[in-house]
């Protein structure tokens, strides 16, 4: 398949879960691949699952700085940008009253401020046309508990969806979201869930997915696509929802 044949695209993230599954789509489709982590591990082990025409880059998310170097370099390898998904983040659950406003602060930088800044950086480097994808979640709309904060920066995430394409449509960017479900990825491994209790917790989760099982990054990868793509050229501030049916019983 050829739905992104020679597109030049930027996924953040890319090292594993739904950014590494997305960027292997994006390469089957004929893109031209930048992806961008923080664990040198990870980045190390995308580089050789991935091969030596995708050009991996260290980037902290949550850093403004970094961003702004990032766009610079996307334009220097590139020229312009076709395709932007912006998929890292960070997934921390606790109670309130365990949070801390670095911790709190940590989570909005990674999750809200450098996806941000990233899009401001970029303008001069977007083409015309050019599709941002926003990996956003299905907490922004579930009052899941202990999820206060990762919910709260997701559905600021999603919002940009709808107020960023308002403003960039004249310059040809189209701003839409993918709002995954429990999928089966690291970032669950990242939530600090003690081993003894990991598959209680899995069978929990799976309990309120219709479907009866995570996602798979994959599936996601999929929808990422789609969005990615000159076939969904008339859709812009759009949500695509990947949950298994998650969402359907709030």
């Amino acid at each position: 398949m050829s739905r992104l044949q020679g597109k030049r695209t930027l996924i953040t993230g890319g090292t594993t879960g739904i950014g590494l599954a997305t960027a292997k789509q994006f390469l089957a489709e004929g893109a031209r691949v930048v992806i961008t982590g923080n664990n040198p591990d990870r980045i190390a082990s995308a580089q050789v699952e991935l091969g030596s025409d995708v050009l991996v880059l260290r980037a902290d998310s949550g850093d403004v700085t970094r961003q702004h170097q990032l766009a610079q370099t996307i334009e220097a390898h590139y020229g312009q940008l076709d395709v932007a998904f912006l998929n890292a983040g960070v997934s921390v659950w606790q109670p309130i009253e365990a949070w801390t406003e670095e911790m709190f602060e940590r989570s909005f930088a990674v999750n809200v401020k450098g996806p941000y800044f990233l899009m401001q950086a970029l303008l001069p480097v977007f083409s015309r046309p050019a599709s941002v994808v926003l990996n956003t979640s299905i907490n922004a709309h579930v009052g899941a508990a202990r999820s206060s904060v990762y919910a709260a920066t997701k559905a600021a995430l999603l919002n940009f969806s709808k107020t960023l394409s308002s403003e960039l449509l004249d310059r040809g960017v189209r701003v839409n979201a993918v709002s995954p479900g429990p999928v089966d990825t690291p970032l669950y491994d990242k939530l600090g869930i003690p081993d003894a209790y990991r598959e209680q917790v899995n069978q929990d989760i799976v309990r309120t997915i219709p479907t009866g099982r995570f996602g798979r990054p994959e599936e996601v990868a999929k929808a990422v696509v789609y969005l990615a793509a000159d076939e969904s050229a008339w859709t812009l501030g759009a949500e695509i929802v990947v949950d298994g049916g998650r969402t359907l019983n709030g």
